[in-house]
């Protein structure tokens, strides 16, 4: 055990996840670890490193009793709390696998991962989420035990439920950490590919030391740090950026109550390091852009000026851009506009960073203008995820950073980006065919991604297969649900939207007939095209597609539609002579309708 109280801990220090926690444990037993609300006592408790031992000593001795062997899987279904933390440190240290489940996914969906990953036991939040389980509680083939953290109604029918609360003894042993191997599965985790099933992603412990050692360089954490948590612990990007990486470098970790309560929370716990989608930085940018709109000329111009004046700043300072008089200006632009503006998130974030998905540059330029340093990177589920990010000292917002020390990125055939590294999966759990389909025979990764590499700073510049990439960052394959949604006879052509968007949209083209007959019965005038956007058709559109999508993963909702009566063909050009959807001219043609889909959102 190393005696360096509060240093960074190295991959090799730690040797496992399982490792990297009782070597923080070791190290700071008595610095604050965690920070959650409590709403029994409305108040924030804290729970040093010590107290969290103590826990997952506890928790381990409860799953000591579960029968599971070394390498079985156990599943997590959690908001984002200090006990994800715990079971999956429990879990670990037991040698056993952990599947992260999203807190929303569809009770389907949870079943096929479960099934797949042969899956044990499973945790989840509260009635909620028992009350999805339960719809598909007789397809679940694996599951011994079901725990839930909340107490729960109607689950004394089923043997395999317990509370937590009854579960867990009064207290536990020593701390177990697993003695195994670097390399051995840490866990799966689910996500979408060009199926309508999602594949695991397994990932080694080493793959996701080695990426936060090599990330850390460039996304400095220090013990002093405070970062707040919000994005899914169920997602790959925050589980290593917000979670692993705080625990090598002894940081704090505040849970956010919900997105909704964000900016009070931002208030009240005022973090150092903020780790976010690009959609998070967007709804702040368009309440700030809605608040000028109710202003004067001269407040919109002071916050202009203001951004362009820290921009110019930021640019000189990054040795893009000379010294500019204006700079004599700052001091008084950053009181009257930037400081405010920087006050709302807390006061004293010396760092905020965006990955997941891709962040507009005019966005970014506001928020770096405003004095924010803000860093975008880049990765992916399958490679632990981070592959390239922008140091402070180097950031070029319009690119997704430079390689991680270690890490081998290259442009191969059709400009398509290739990693090969530690920090690459080990392949799909239970699938060669889709590993050998991505991973190649020396070792590289095919991201599916179009880049191109300059200075060192890679740039994406598109996708080298249709892929939908959400507000969040979830990749979403479209052409297997517009199959999947064609299948009913109600809709000749599909169209799935939503890039860059909060969630998913579709655009339809109805058969004549269906549409008539529909409209009959609704006593709806079927030549009125303002029949289309009824309520009640709409309802009956949505729940046909949701139907057709029953058997894919929870990323495959369609939350709005667009319904025409006018066939895409040819010679409208929408569509080519092999009859496949030209996507950028339908984009195009229904770039209004697409906006009213997304109004308010």
């Amino acid at each position: 055990m190393s005696n360096k109280s509060g240093s960074t801990i190295t991959a090799s220090e730690a040797k496992t996840l399982a490792g990297l926690f009782r070597e923080r444990v070791a190290r700071t037993p008595d610095t604050v670890a965690y920070r959650q609300y409590d709403a029994d006592s409305q108040q924030w408790h804290d729970s040093s490193w010590s107290d969290m031992a103590a826990e997952v000593a506890r928790w381990q001795t409860a799953l000591e009793n579960e029968s599971l062997d070394k390498g079985d899987r156990v599943a997590i279904l959690l908001r984002n709390c200090k006990e994800w933390v715990i079971y999956d440190q429990a879990a670990l240290g037991c040698g056993l696998v952990v599947v992260p489940l999203y807190i929303d996914d569809r009770p389907e969906s949870m079943a096929y991962i479960l099934n797949d990953s042969g899956s044990k036991l499973l945790l989840l939040q509260g009635q909620e989420q028992w009350e999805g389980v339960q719809t598909v509680l007789d397809d679940l083939q694996t599951v011994t035990r079901i725990l839930t953290l909340e107490s729960v109604e109607n689950s004394s029918n089923d043997p395999r439920v317990r509370a937590v609360s009854d579960w867990l003894p009064e207290s536990g042993g020593a701390l177990k950490t697993d003695d195994g191997d670097s390399n051995d599965l840490a866990t799966i985790v689910y996500t979408s590919g060009t199926t309508g099933k999602p594949k695991g992603v397994m990932l080694s412990h080493w793959n996701i030391l080695f990426d936060c050692e090599k990330a850390s360089s460039i996304c400095l954490m220090r013990p002093d740090d405070l970062l707040l948590s919000f994005l899914p612990l169920s997602h790959t990007f925050e589980r290593t950026v917000g979670y692993y990486m705080p625990m090598t470098a002894g940081a704090t970790i505040a849970y956010a109550r919900s997105i909704p309560e964000l900016g009070e929370d931002l208030l009240t716990i005022n973090p150092t390091l903020l780790i976010s989608v690009p959609r998070i930085y967007e709804r702040v940018y368009n309440k700030i852009q809605a608040g000028l709109a109710e202003k004067s000329p001269i407040a919109a111009w002071l916050f202009n000026t203001a951004v362009e004046t820290g921009w110019r700043r930021f640019e000189h300072q990054q040795g893009r851009g000379g010294w500019h008089p204006g700079f004599l200006l700052w001091p008084v632009l950053n009181k009257l506009v930037a400081g405010k503006i920087m006050a709302k998130l807390g006061g004293r974030l010396r760092l905020a960073a965006s990955g997941g998905a891709p962040l507009p540059t005019p966005i970014a330029k506001v928020f770096i203008g405003l004095g924010l340093n803000l860093v975008q990177g880049y990765g992916l589920t399958e490679t632990s995820p981070i592959l390239s990010g922008n140091p402070p000292n180097d950031n070029d917002p319009a690119s997704v950073g430079i390689p991680l020390q270690g890490i081998e990125l290259r442009v191969g055939e059709n400009d398509e980006l290739l990693a090969r590294g530690p920090v690459v999966m080990l392949g799909y759990w239970n699938n060669q065919e889709a590993t050998d389909a991505v991973i190649d025979s020396d070792g590289w990764f095919h991201t599916g991604d179009k880049a191109r590499i300059e200075n060192n700073h890679v740039y994406i510049t598109g996708r080298l297969k249709e892929i939908i990439v959400l507000a969040n960052g979830e990749k979403v394959p479209p052409a297997d649900m517009e199959m999947a949604i064609a299948l009913d006879t109600l809709f000749e052509q599909v169209m799935v939207v939503g890039d860059g968007r909060p969630f998913l949209s579709a655009l339809l083209v109805l058969n004549p007939e269906q549409w008539e007959a529909i409209a009959d019965s609704l006593q709806l005038d079927s030549e009125d095209p303002e029949s289309l956007k009824s309520g009640q058709f709409e309802k009956l559109v949505c729940d046909k597609v949701a139907a057709r999508l029953i058997e894919f993963p929870g990323y495959a909702r369609i939350h709005q539609v667009t319904c025409t009566m006018d066939p895409w063909t040819i010679e409208n050009e929408l569509i080519t002579p092999t009859l496949k959807l030209k996507r950028n001219r339908i984009l195009e043609h229904f770039s209004s309708a697409i906006e009213s889909m997304y109004e308010g959102h």
